[in-house]
């Protein structure tokens, strides 16, 4: 197309995965014209009704996109271990993955994240292990960097300033529509005002949020799909000291259990001490989540518990199951439910008068009072239930009548690319990278995806 601009690698997308891709050509001196495209507002801008009011059903969410990605607002928690986080490590192997988060990790501190780190010597990991053992539980010990939700715009806001610096064309409130291809060999990117911008290596980093277009690129591109699992449940609210014992240690509990009755894999997941719950949206949905700050505490730690499904032919697509299980949420209650536990094991649906009963005072003050077995089906109540009292034994406290449940929480774990060790598609010039291609599930294994893949681009280069 006459008069596109040309550019030696387009990044879609400004996550972490976006972001360090970014810079890693950037800083090589070797990385030419490259341009980031990103639909999202610059960070400063991001402005979410939902954190003051309620969702309002914005056409560019806030909290999901621009600079920073879907993490940008989150707990800013860095895992500095490899066996979570994602499957980067199906690709590039356990030794190259220490590598990369090592890599990643050390980006993080460089633009402001802080030095402490949180984790148990080894005589305290054996202790909680064995106690989690008894509990017919699996504890995953991790050391864990918490930049905290107050910072972390900071931190990726001087990222933004050196790759402008640099040179890199950083265009938000953009949007990719289409990746033009000819031949199987990527071509370039077309934008939502019809404009192409060509390149022969192009980037893919569009977050949770663009999953589902990409997953429709995918498709039109001939590039294999495969359905990682959902995961659904609820966000738990309890009196911090309650958590103490594992949070004081750990910071956070990676728990693993298996249910006795369906045998299916429950976890905890985003542990944040002395945090607050909160929202995210997928469009017209609107779930629940949970952040904590570097510099400011609550009285009450939050954390999800999630049950984990993959489903087989001919079924297929995870991500609507999930999705319209927090649709059901949203119509019941207008959005989040709360319920207490105590009212949950009876029957009842909690009113406001029974959650000021509660020994946990909200701090999602705009949740609505209901019955979360309206909404999540049977089997997945019973695991969480299930899972809660064998946490109990680990923690006594978290069972307890007072207890807050927020619902429902869901993780879209976007569909598989097929990928190779580079993290290429089958279309030449083409990768994918982050958790929107089913690669990763947090924000530092994100990173690392996008350190490895600039890697590999400028070893491409190198050969040309």
């Amino acid at each position: 197309m006459a008069g596109s601009k040309r550019y030696d690698a387009i990044i879609v997308g400004a996550g972490p995965a976006g972001i360090f891709a970014a810079l890693e050509l950037a800083r090589s001196g070797r990385g030419g014209r490259i341009a980031v495209i990103e639909r999202g507002k610059p960070i400063d801008k991001r402005r979410c009704p939902a954190r003051e009011t309620h969702c309002v059903g914005c056409e560019t969410c806030s909290i999901m996109t621009g600079w920073g990605g879907a993490g940008a607002f989150s707990d800013g928690k860095l895992t500095l271990s490899a066996e979570v986080g994602g499957w980067l490590g199906d690709h590039v192997g356990r030794e190259t993955l220490e590598r990369l988060l090592a890599d990643a990790d050390a980006v993080w501190v460089e633009f402001g994240a802080t030095t402490e780190i949180h984790g148990p010597d080894e005589a305290t990991a054996e202790r909680l292990m064995r106690a989690a053992t008894l509990a017919e539980m699996r504890l995953v010990p991790m050391r864990v960097r918490h930049i905290g939700t107050d910072r972390s715009p900071s931190v990726l806001q001087a990222m933004h300033d050196e790759l402008v610096e640099l040179g890199v064309d950083v265009r938000l409130s953009t949007a990719a529509t289409r990746i033009v291809a000819d031949s199987g060999h990527v071509t370039g990117v077309e934008l939502a005002d019809g404009t192409v911008v060509r390149s022969d290596t192009v980037i893919l980093a569009p977050g949770r949020d663009g999953a589902d277009w990409l997953a429709e690129q995918a498709r039109s591109l001939g590039i294999g799909l495969a359905s990682n699992a959902v995961d659904i449940g609820v966000r738990v609210e309890v009196p911090a000291p309650v958590l103490e014992p594992l949070t004081e240690p750990l910071y956070e509990a990676k728990l693993i259990y298996y249910s006795k009755r369906f045998g299916d894999q429950v976890r905890t997941f985003c542990m944040n001490p002395y945090g607050e719950v909160t929202t995210e949206s997928y469009g017209d949905i609107v779930t629940v989540n949970g952040h904590s700050y570097a510099d400011q505490r609550t009285a009450y730690t939050n954390f999800a518990v999630l049950v984990s499904q993959r489903f087989t032919h001919p079924f297929n697509d995870p991500i609507t199951y999930g999705q319209s299980i927090a649709r059901l949420a949203n119509l019941l209650g207008g959005g989040i439910l709360v319920q207490r536990l105590g009212d949950l094991r009876a029957g009842r649906r909690s009113t406001a008068k029974r959650i000021a009963q509660s020994v946990v005072e909200p701090t999602m003050p705009s949740a609505t009072p209901g019955d979360l077995s309206f909404v999540l089906p049977y089997r997945h109540l019973a695991d969480i239930l299930e899972f809660l009292d064998a946490m109990d034994a680990l923690a006594p406290g978290v069972a307890a009548d007072g207890t807050l449940l927020y619902g429902v929480e869901v993780k879209f774990y976007s569909s598989r690319l097929e990928l190779d060790a580079d993290l290429q598609t089958q279309v030449a010039g083409l990768y994918a990278i982050g958790d929107g291609a089913g690669v990763t599930r947090g924000l530092l294994q994100s990173s690392a995806s996008g350190i490895h893949v600039a890697r590999a681009v400028l070893r491409s280069w190198h050969g040309r």
